[in-house]
């Protein structure tokens, strides 16, 4: 790779982590804000979850939108003018003096956070077939150092004030968008370029589109199953862990950074090695097997020093999400890599707003059992279960896969 395509990936990483950072300075601070905004406790319980609702909603609308316009018009553009989209929510938001432009900025920063898509197209259209799982796990590695990292800034800024860290945000996501103009070459050149079609830039055609892969439609079902269990567990985290062993903020917050730690350990630097000893295959269906495991086991826990052994021992689930990409990436030819990767961004976005819908009412009708009763777990039992069908789909999918290679075989 040359080291003017090296810079530029590196802006891609620097732009997901900054997208992720954004996300995760909300996560302690936003509360707060929306209380000092609201008239009352029950306005600002209703305002928060209209204010995250919005968000998913705009990520599920907006990523294969995004990723169909960097088909047609190329990645470089479409990631610019995201950066810079991100970096004007953030002002918005620290400057928003009522809840209705405070909704506006959410609305704002799910479109134009919505670019995970193209990121992940742009280091596909870069990387050669064989190291695209370990660019894709670098994508996955920045999610992580973002979500250690947002938290304990939002939480140090917002200490000093509410709307300090949205500034800080908003900095350092239009100075990104300045470097890139310098550093940011194109990477899809324009005759493999593809024409605008409404059909699969929506997020219903582009999932219908998924669907129809020959090769990866079943591993699309096993992304959705896997990434539910895993935003269901993220949902509910803070409050199992308050009911079940009377955590607060500093304990689940250590353990969050731990979880952090693992993924980027995998997806940045061992995810190429686990690939090249197991195979995609079975890192994916070991990882699928561990998560069944370390779900079960969250629920069952009576200590607290157990889900850190777990999250530790559960390491090779952090390699699935980006390989099961990796997988699908290779599965289309270039010109369709936006759309396909924003499908599957959309699928994310639309288990984001599932999950917590999902996982909370479950916790809130075991919050009234006593703490050490195996029933207040059963929100990470649903996740065992959602992640013991992903399994199931991925045995079957790889089972038809090798039969299908063994007849073509047979056939040449």
């Amino acid at each position: 790779m040359s080291s003017a395509r090296a810079a530029a990936v590196r802006f891609v990483l620097v732009t997901v982590f900054l997208d992720v950072v954004g996300i995760g300075i909300a996560i302690p601070v936003l509360p707060s804000l929306v209380g000092q905004l609201a008239g009352n406790r029950a306005d600002q319980a209703w305002w928060y979850g209209v204010l995250g609702a919005s968000y998913g909603l705009m990520q599920f609308l907006c990523s294969p939108l995004l990723g169909a316009l960097s088909d047609r018009f190329g990645r470089r553009s479409v990631l610019l003018l995201s950066s810079a989209g991100l970096g004007l929510n953030y002002l918005i938001t620290g400057l928003a003096p009522t809840l209705p432009i405070l909704l506006l900025a959410r609305l704002l920063g799910g479109a134009t956070g919505a670019s995970f898509s193209v990121a992940t197209a742009y280091v596909a259209d870069t990387t050669p077939p064989e190291a695209r799982t370990r660019g894709i796990g670098l994508i996955g590695a920045c999610f992580g150092m973002g979500f250690i990292v947002g938290p304990m800034l939002g939480g140090l800024l917002g200490s000093i004030d509410l709307r300090l860290p949205f500034f800080v945000a908003s900095g350092l996501a239009l100075c990104n968008t300045l470097y890139g103009v310098f550093v940011l070459p194109e990477s899809l050149p324009a005759s493999q370029r593809r024409p605008l079609a409404w059909q699969s830039a929506n997020p219903l055609g582009a999932l219908a589109n998924l669907g129809q892969l020959r090769e990866a439609g079943g591993v699309v079902l096993v992304f959705a199953c896997a990434t539910l269990a895993q935003l269901v567990l993220q949902s509910t985290w803070a409050l199992y862990t308050a009911f079940r062993f009377g955590w607060g903020p500093r304990d689940t917050g250590i353990t969050l950074f731990l979880v952090g730690v693992v993924a980027v350990s995998v997806q940045g630097g061992l995810l190429a090695r686990l690939t090249a000893i197991l195979g995609e295959t079975r890192l994916v269906l070991y990882g699928l097997l561990s998560g069944v495991v370390a779900f079960t086991l969250y629920g069952l826990a009576t200590h607290g020093v157990v889900l850190y052994l777990v999250i530790v021992a559960n390491f090779l689930a952090y390699g699935v999400g980006p390989t099961l990409q990796s997988i699908v990436s290779r599965a289309v030819p270039t010109d369709r890599q936006g759309v396909t990767l924003g499908a599957l961004q959309s699928i994310n976005s639309l288990m984001f707003i599932v999950a917590p819908l999902l996982g909370t009412s479950l916790l809130a009708r075991t919050s009234h059992l006593p703490s050490q009763d195996w029933r207040v777990g059963g929100t990470f039992f649903l996740c065992a279960a959602f992640q013991a069908l992903a399994l199931v789909l991925a045995l079957r999918h790889f089972h038809r896969q090798a039969q299908r290679e063994a007849s073509q075989a047979v056939s040449a």
